[in-house]
């Protein structure tokens, strides 16, 4: 064997060595969690209440990291450029494959620039409306919509936001002339609805739920292909308006070049945390459907096909000159 071969050989087998011995300590420090969003949101209390457990099942301190504004772009910007080791992860949202159809140019690329780990989760929504609106059904309020076309206001919690795309969708499939009116949050938003300055908006279970509950909206639909199981008796839009189907989800994505072996650890570790039954029910009480079997193919060909759905809801709204 010639001197080439053989030292050919031993860089190969060096590097086999090195690559064993870092995967043996992974993790050995501090793992974060990037939240693309400011502190107390509902994306960062489910990454706390997750970080809790999955920490654990990954034999590691995970910490969550805020790294709002730019609509999730500094974040996922932040997380894009990060080294590729396992140490810094992305808990994205809808707003992942909204954005690359809002803006012109991104400074990273939604698919190329990272690695799938999972889809953690799903938040549904609900479609309430102002107690004095003329419907009480969801036929009743598509009738009403097609007799008031450009007169009646959807509120929302910000332009992009989910309950924005839920109006959007709305939209798009119905041919509908809804008027979006963006607030500074879901609060502020609902608030005007209630007063009867927005006629309906479509928001997240928990928050609209609670307003149901109180008696200050009225609840016509959920969000989801199906009913919810928190709310049986309440229809879907989707039986009404097929095609239909709104929600916003928190997906787990790593920086492109992360060893497959890395990516692994912190899938398998993410789906045994996820079947906890604390964390369900701290889930539950937050809205979210917990997936049981993340997996990293499954999440590259869901952002794929809600990059392409939201596309054309940015296109036929005319969303990024809102």
């Amino acid at each position: 064997m010639t001197f080439p071969a053989r030292l050919a050989i031993a860089s190969g087998l060096l590097a086999l060595f090195a690559s064993s011995v870092a995967l043996a300590a992974y993790p050995e420090r501090t793992v974060k969690l990037v939240v693309p969003y400011a502190a107390g949101g509902p994306t960062d209390t489910f990454a706390r209440v997750l970080t809790e457990v999955w920490g654990k099942n990954l034999g590691a301190t995970m910490i969550v990291e805020n790294k709002s504004g730019a609509g999730t772009m500094l974040g996922t910007e932040f997380v894009a450029k990060s080294a590729p080791d396992g140490y810094t992860i992305l808990l994205s949202t809808v707003a992942h494959s909204v954005n690359p159809s809002l803006h012109e140019s991104l400074s990273y690329d939604p698919i190329k620039d990272f690695s799938s780990v999972g889809l953690a989760a799903r938040a549904p929504l609900v479609l309430v409306v102002n107690n004095d609106l003329p419907a009480h059904t969801v036929t009743e309020f598509f009738d009403y919509l097609k007799s008031n076309p450009g007169k009646v206001n959807y509120a929302s919690a910000g332009i992009g936001s989910a309950p924005h795309l839920g109006g959007a969708l709305l939209n798009h499939i119905g041919k509908f002339q809804t008027i979006h009116v963006p607030y500074r949050g879901s609060a502020p938003a609902m608030a005007d609805v209630i007063g009867g300055h927005a006629e309906f908006m479509i928001d997240s279970a928990p928050t609209g739920l609670a307003q149901v509950k109180a008696g200050t909206v009225r609840l016509l639909a959920t969000t989801m292909k199906d009913r919810l199981p928190l709310t049986p008796d309440t229809p879907a839009i989707a039986e009404y308006l097929p095609g239909y189907e709104a929600y916003t989800w928190n997906a787990v994505l790593v920086p492109t070049g992360t060893p497959a072996e890395v990516i692994e650890q912190i899938r398998s570790a993410l789906q045994k945390s996820l079947q906890d039954p604390a964390l369900k029910e701290k889930a539950n009480m937050m809205g979210l459907l917990l997936e049981s079997e993340p997996n990293p193919a499954d999440l590259d060909v869901f952002i794929s096909a809600e990059i392409d759905k939201w596309r054309d809801v940015v296109k036929t709204s005319d969303m990024s000159k809102n």
